[in-house]
């Protein structure tokens, strides 16, 4: 009888110990969820508490002649896929180097938000400034309507993903190369020089892997169209990369039959470009970014770029004084002025 009373005072004993671990562990993941919670939300604070009303600098670029974009020159697409109505510093960085760069072409910004809020221009008082800049709503329906992608999206815009809101931007940028052509570029990037004179280009961002942030081809080419059904056929939303870089990489392997990238910079009329053209920092070194670099070294560093890509799905977050000399606060000096004055002056 006294061993069975003390078993059972153990097993009680034992529940009471399971139930206060449970209880333990659940709120720690509680406060570190709220604690994620709130740092996202001082981020996007940081990142998107821009003032509504600026004054436009003195020097804009703008289109000769007509005043104007030129009708005959490639449009430059970014995509938004958050609902996100107010373009963080990064965004209107990429944007304003790009229109500084490419006064005779329509930058246009395409953003989700705009498609499912009634949207006004008060918080795009910078970017406003440049003549050659255009905000659109993003109406993926119609985007994707008699594309491959049609089937896909209807069906996954229903379902949870884990990596939804990049493989959409995934998806986007291949339809907007399908239908329109031009250039799209992702919003983390810094334009050093002019893009026209590519065509049917896209980068190599390693050894073994392409990217598509940057994306340079003829509507309807064949080579996006084979992206496209790529796409669908070996669709995977559990893998990180699976539907952009790898997606890219496997397409491309296919088109000029081979087993490895270093058999081949380009075949039948697509030219890949080296990682300097777009990706000069790789990925594992995004901090570089955030570095003390001589003008010096910055210029040889980028002498074959075109773009920087700064990685901002690494890089987000990271502060830096705008009065460094850091890498990233140097480009931005040169390249958006205006929105570096922006960022200066709300620190």
């Amino acid at each position: 009888m006294c061993e069975v009373l003390k078993l059972s005072r153990s097993l009680a004993n034992h529940k009471v110990w399971v139930v206060f671990v449970v209880t333990c562990k659940f709120v720690s993941i509680a406060i570190i969820f709220y604690w994620r919670s709130t740092q996202d939300a001082k981020d996007k604070t940081r990142l998107y508490g821009l003032p509504e009303e600026f004054k436009c600098p003195l020097f804009v670029p703008s289109p000769s002649s007509s005043g104007r974009p030129s009708q005959l020159a490639k449009n430059v697409y970014l995509v938004e896929t958050s609902e996100q109505m107010k373009p963080n510093f990064l965004l209107m960085c990429t944007v304003e180097s790009a229109a500084r760069i490419h006064p005779e072409t329509r930058i246009i910004v395409l953003m989700n938000g705009f498609a499912k809020h009634n949207f006004t221009l008060r918080f795009y008082s910078l970017l406003r400034c440049f003549t050659n800049i255009e905000f659109k709503p993003l109406d993926m329906e119609d985007l994707f309507v008699d594309t491959p992608l049609a089937d896909w999206y209807a069906v996954a815009q229903h379902r949870w993903e884990p990596y939804f809101l990049p493989i959409l931007s995934d998806a986007c940028r291949l339809a907007i190369m399908w239908k329109f052509g031009g250039i799209y570029l992702d919003t983390d990037f810094i334009v050093l020089k002019s893009l026209m004179n590519l065509t049917n280009v896209l980068g190599t961002q390693s050894k073994y892997t392409l990217n598509g942030a940057f994306l340079s081809f003829e509507s309807g080419h064949r080579f996006i169209e084979h992206c496209m059904q790529d796409f669908v056929a070996n669709y995977n939303r559990w893998i990180w990369g699976h539907q952009g870089p790898q997606l890219f990489t496997r397409v491309f392997k296919k088109w000029c039959s081979i087993r490895s990238l270093r058999s081949s910079k380009g075949c039948r009329g697509i030219t890949v470009l080296p990682q300097e053209a777009f990706y000069p920092i790789r990925w594992q070194d995004w901090r570089k970014y955030f570095e003390v670099i001589k003008p010096l070294e910055r210029s040889k560093l980028f002498k074959n770029t075109y773009a920087v890509h700064v990685w901002n799905k690494k890089s987000q977050g990271t502060q830096i004084e705008m009065t460094s000399k850091a890498l990233l606060a140097q480009l931005q000096f040169y390249y958006c002025p205006s929105t570096y004055e922006l960022m200066k002056n709300s620190q």
